[in-house]
């Protein structure tokens, strides 16, 4: 239902840290009414104009506090609450060249009276800008 806004077409852009490019971000809504905690999201997939970048690769930032996937596993005391604008980074040394790229993005979350795993998913071509 909400999976065609889940990925938001500002601030698309390279991520720099102490002056080196290590990626790039882009900023993504949670696709589920009521929102999550952290723990309750199974996994984030992101793949960039075709190509699946590996899990390990892949970093959530929400009201400034940056997880790896694994460690969200284990986060009790945090949340992405509906409509929140979370930054998904992308760990790619170089970041990503100007112009057009399609962006892939999936989040499978745990929502306790479903008797199954939902995994929601949106493309979208997102410009680059210089």
């Amino acid at each position: 239902m909400m999976d065609n806004k889940m990925i938001c077409p500002e601030r698309f852009e390279n991520v720099v840290e102490d002056g080196e490019t290590i990626g790039f971000a882009f900023l993504g809504r949670l696709p589920y009414y009521r929102g999550l905690g952290l723990s309750m999201i199974e996994d984030i997939a992101v793949s960039v104009d075709g190509e699946a970048v590996a899990r390990a690769d892949v970093r959530f930032e929400v009201r400034g506090r940056r997880y790896r996937l694994d460690e969200m596993e284990s986060v009790f005391d945090d949340r992405w609450n509906f409509g929140e604008k979370a930054r998904i980074i992308v760990l790619r040394p170089g970041g990503l060249a100007q112009g057009p790229h399609a962006i892939d993005f999936a989040v499978r979350m745990r929502v306790s009276y479903l008797p199954f795993v939902p995994t929601a998913k949106d493309r979208k071509e997102l410009l680059l800008a210089a």
